[in-house]
């Protein structure tokens, strides 16, 4: 814990740059979005609290930048709650007010007067902003910097293990996990971990004959030099290829391209995965990090990225190779999150847009405010547990006992 807090400003500052670039693209996506289909802005903040720098352009549009750096947003006129799905009455209500300071003619210029696939593709185009800035990046890092291929050749069996039990042997070459092809060892390390409990059939090639092999991952706790301390599943095996067998690729810029939407979805797949494992009770849920523990990945990211190389050129081109990667895991992460179906974040706007398609009619207001409220309370408590899983793995509690003895 005292490690953590001396180094707090190595913590925070990276993660904040990398949150503002992420935010800052993320209401982009609303904001030009909204401006095609001739949505009226009122404000384009990046952070919030009093404005540290403000500009109204001829638009009418103040550009802000908040002193608190954790967040942004986008205010369409006529925004009349937070929820920004006011109901009939509300409105009418809003209707009326428009015509009467600037005539029947402006009404279409307000957000919440647009047909409601208009909207919903406003509200959409937050998250898919956020993967469509990780498509960018990773682009960019399969053209300009390539990937490093680890083959999943096996080194090492522990006795008494599930890959022990399922006959894995030293040397062997796992070149698929339930049906699916595997060329990286660290596909063997994702799919692993997040399947305790579950049989997995491995396509081994030994001595140039391709077997099948079943084993059932244990939850085993492990120390994640990012992550910290975690509940994974393990089976046993140290995957290490020969030095031949690395191979090093740069992608062309339409390979690169597939590549980059093939790992922006794996990401996203595995994080439902993930959720789902943890709603049936198969995950503990101690992988979810709030803002401090994303603080800490980062931190340790910095570190490793200044440690890899002395030279003060090399370890500028790591850490910006470093930060602009998670920025890409970040983005994608941001973006899920707002899509999930919680009525504060962008997903539940759509819940509530899709309900109106249907019904030809806003959401009931007492229908909004609990929902809100329902929503608030959810992500208040999704943040709490995130933060206290963070807490836990800095063992904070051990060094406050340490404190009082």
């Amino acid at each position: 814990m005292t490690d953590f807090l001396a180094q707090v400003p190595l913590y925070i500052l990276p993660f904040l740059v990398v949150l503002t670039v992420v935010v800052t693209i993320h209401e982009l996506g609303h904001f030009l979005v909204a401006r095609a289909f001739g949505v009226k802005v009122d404000r384009f903040a990046i952070g919030f609290g009093r404005a540290l720098l403000s500009r109204t352009d001829r638009h009418g549009i103040e550009w802000r930048l908040g002193w608190i750096p954790l967040g942004g947003y986008v205010k369409f006129a006529g925004d009349l709650d937070p929820s920004s799905v006011p109901d009939q009455a509300g409105l009418d209500e809003l209707k009326g007010r428009i015509i009467a300071e600037r005539g029947p003619a402006a009404v279409q210029d307000y957000f919440h007067f647009k047909p409601v696939w208009q909207r919903a593709l406003i509200v959409a185009a937050g998250p898919f902003a956020n993967f469509a800035l990780a498509i960018v990046i990773f682009t960019v890092l399969y053209t300009a910097v390539g990937v490093q291929i680890l083959p999943a050749r096996v080194s090492e069996v522990s006795a008494g293990s599930p890959a022990a039990e399922a006959g894995f042997q030293s040397g062997d070459l796992i070149t698929g996990i339930n049906g699916r092809r595997i060329e990286d060892s660290r596909d063997v390390t994702r799919i692993v971990s997040l399947s305790s409990g579950d049989r997995l059939r491995f396509m081994v090639e030994r001595d140039g004959v391709e077997r099948i092999l079943t084993a059932v991952p244990r939850r085993e706790t492990v120390v994640d030099p990012v992550a910290g301390r975690i509940s994974v599943g393990r089976i046993g095996l140290g995957l290490l290829p020969a030095v031949d067998e690395v191979r090093h690729v740069r992608y062309g810029p339409i390979p690169a391209v597939g590549e980059a939407v093939s790992q922006t979805g794996d990401v996203l797949a595995t994080s439902i995965r993930y959720i789902g494992r943890i709603f049936t009770g198969r995950e503990s849920g101690d992988q979810l990090s709030g803002p401090i523990g994303i603080a800490k990945a980062s931190g340790a990211l910095t570190t490793a990225a200044v440690e890899a190389n002395p030279d003060p050129g090399a370890t500028a081109f790591n850490l910006i190779l470093t930060m602009t990667g998670f920025a890409a895991i970040l983005s994608i992460g941001i973006g899920f999150l707002n899509l999930l179906p919680i009525p504060i974040l962008d997903g539940g706007h759509l819940v509530f847009y899709g309900y109106e398609a249907v019904a030809k009619k806003p959401v009931a207001a007492r229908i909004q405010e609990v929902g809100f409220r329902v929503g608030l309370a959810l992500l208040a408590g999704l943040m709490l547990f995130a933060t206290w899983n963070d807490l836990q793995k800095l063992n904070l509690f051990q060094f406050l006992g340490g404190l009082a003895l």
